[in-house]
C-alpha cells in the first residue's frame, strides 16, 4: 500500500488533470469512443498536436491515459480506475448535499400552496 504522501500526491495529479477542460473532453471522447489515435483526438480540437501531446501526458502521468504504440500511431485508451477514487472523495459533499435538498423539499411541501384566485 502506497504511503500517504504518495497516495495524496497521485490524488493530486488526477484533480490537476481534471481541472481542465480539454483534458475533461479528451476523457469523454475516449470514454464514449474507445482507444483512438492521436490524430484523431486532435481533429476535435482547434490547437496544434503538439499542444494536445502535452494535455495527454498531464493525462497519462495521473494515470487517466494509457499509451499503445501501434506501428507509428499512439493509441490512447481510458483509465478511469482513479475516477474511482475521485468518486470516493466527492461522495460525501454528494450525500451533504442530497440531505439539503430533501430537507428544502420537506419545508416546501409543508408550506400552504398559493391560492391562483
Amino acid at each position: 500500500m502506497p504511503a500517504a504522501g504518495a497516495r495524496e500526491a497521485a490524488d493530486d495529479r488526477v484533480f490537476a488533470a481534471l481541472a481542465n477542460a480539454t483534458r475533461r473532453e479528451v476523457l469523454r471522447l475516449l470514454r464514449e469512443r474507445g482507444p483512438q489515435p492521436v490524430q484523431a483526438l486532435a481533429d476535435h480540437f482547434d490547437m496544434r498536436r503538439p499542444s494536445l501531446s502535452e494535455h495527454l501526458k498531464v493525462l497519462r502521468e495521473a494515470g487517466l491515459v494509457s499509451e499503445q504504440r501501434s506501428g507509428r500511431q499512439r493509441i490512447y485508451r481510458l483509465e478511469a480506475a482513479p475516477l474511482a477514487e475521485v468518486q470516493d472523495w466527492l461522495h460525501p459533499y454528494e450525500r451533504f448535499w442530497r440531505e439539503r435538498l430533501k430537507g428544502l423539499g420537506d419545508l416546501l411541501d409543508r408550506m400552504p400552496d398559493d391560492d391562483p384566485a
